[in-house]
């Protein structure tokens, strides 16, 4: 089975339905560290030494998320940033939203060894 970090993000075009019971399920356990809220989106937060250590993290979930054509919505603070991510267009969660998900974990586990 292909990870979902390997995976790419598809545009949502709309008129599919969000998620839902064990396909949402399915998808989320493949993640660690999130939230599922209320089967909309997905939350973490991630810890940092500092802000500048935390804008950069940010700056390069910026990149993916341009890259991908998906976008998390993100705050930003001193070392500390968190995450929510959904498919606005359906107003919930789509395979894109997990595989965002892992992209920044991925991301976070590479930064962390470096």
């Amino acid at each position: 089975m292909e990870k979902l970090s390997d995976k790419h993000c598809i545009p949502c075009k709309g008129g599919v339905s969000p998620l839902k019971g064990e396909v949402l399920l399915h998808l989320f356990k493949q993640l660690e560290g999130w939230q599922l809220v209320q089967e909309h989106h997905l939350k973490k937060e991630y810890a940092f030494k500092n802000f500048k250590e935390a804008l950069a993290f940010v700056n390069q979930i910026g990149a993916i998320a341009e890259a991908e054509g998906h976008h998390p919505d993100i705050l930003l603070s001193w070392g500390k940033v968190s995450l929510s991510i959904w498919t606005h267009k359906i107003d919930g969660l789509t395979e894109s939203d997990f595989i965002l998900a892992a992209k920044c974990d991925a991301l976070e586990n590479n930064s962390s060894k470096a």
